[in-house]
């Protein structure tokens, strides 16, 4: 065989090996890109020529191989937090720290990528911008003592503002917090001045009431030994009264009976006698108890 033909022979040789290789990297490749897995908490976007043709959820899925690509949206929940000012109602300047919590409902996954693309330039085109609008117009409708007092109800009111704000956007508020509320050093003074001047007239008027109740129970104390005195009293009084009115009647049943019966007097006395005659006698005198005519 000549060297021309064998050199021949060798390069086809060399280019079967090499479409071969090709072709085995081209199956590779189909194979490898006819699958993808989606993460429990994301959603992929399948797009068809760059057309929005299906959203897939959580696990193992096929596409077509160089015509079909997947984009991944996460459905979990994330934080933004943003620095702000705001102007309370009586113009007081204040420097607040508020955080969202957000997340895109799995049924708004597909409007998300059509407007914003991605969930960053959701967050920075809508969240960032429409969340410092709402709590400052919240802000505004409180003072700044009702700002400090009231936090809590701050921090529903600027919920549901940004909510509404972001009724016509794929997501969802999860949370907010106002995390951080803080006026000028010299505000914050007088405020704290003032609060501890309500919390001493609050403390005189407990003490008040206080007082008044106790000399309430005085009173009713007073009058309950008054009345337990004037029923001791009384019924004194009606103890003699009514020994009285006995010896009266004893008084008066012994007159009777004085009249009705004129010996009835030295019946008392013999009775009362021990029966010895005294010892000594006035010269003269009769001896007791002896009816001499």
């Amino acid at each position: 065989m000549s060297r021309d033909t064998k050199t021949g022979t060798i390069k086809r040789a060399t280019g079967f090996v090499a479409i071969a290789a090709a072709l085995f990297f081209l199956i590779l490749i189909i194979a490898f890109g006819s699958f993808y897995q989606v993460d429990q908490g994301e959603r992929g976007v399948v797009l068809r020529n760059g057309q929005l043709s299906s959203v897939a959820e959580p696990g193992l899925g096929f596409k077509t191989p160089i015509l079909d690509s997947v984009r991944f949206i996460s459905v979990r929940d994330h934080n933004v937090s943003m620095p702000l000012e705001a102007y309370s109602f009586d113009q007081q300047p204040a420097n607040m720290q508020v955080s969202v919590t957000y997340r895109v409902p799995v049924d708004r996954v597909a409007d998300l990528y059509s407007e914003y693309g991605t969930l960053e330039a959701l967050q920075s085109r809508v969240i960032e911008r429409r969340t410092p609008d709402a709590v400052k117009n919240v802000f505004g409708k409180f003072t700044a003592v009702r700002a400090i007092q009231e936090r809590e109800k701050l921090g529903v009111d600027a919920m549901q503002a940004v909510t509404n704000a972001m009724r016509d956007a794929p997501v969802q508020i999860v949370g907010l917090q106002i995390e951080e509320v803080g006026f000028s050093a010299a505000y914050e003074q007088s405020i704290e001045q003032r609060m501890l001047a309500q919390v001493q007239i609050e403390t005189t008027r407990q003490q008040k009431q206080t007082a008044e109740i106790q000399a309430e129970i005085k009173v009713l104390q007073a009058k309950a030994d008054a009345d337990a005195l004037r029923e001791q009293y009384q019924a004194e009084a009606d103890g003699i009264r009514l020994r009285g009115e006995a010896e009266a009647e004893a008084i008066e049943a012994r007159g009777q009976a004085l009249a009705a019966n004129a010996r009835l007097v030295d019946l008392i006395a013999a009775e009362k006698w021990d029966g010895a005659l005294p010892s000594t006698q006035v010269p003269g005198s009769a001896l007791p108890f002896i009816g001499v005519k």
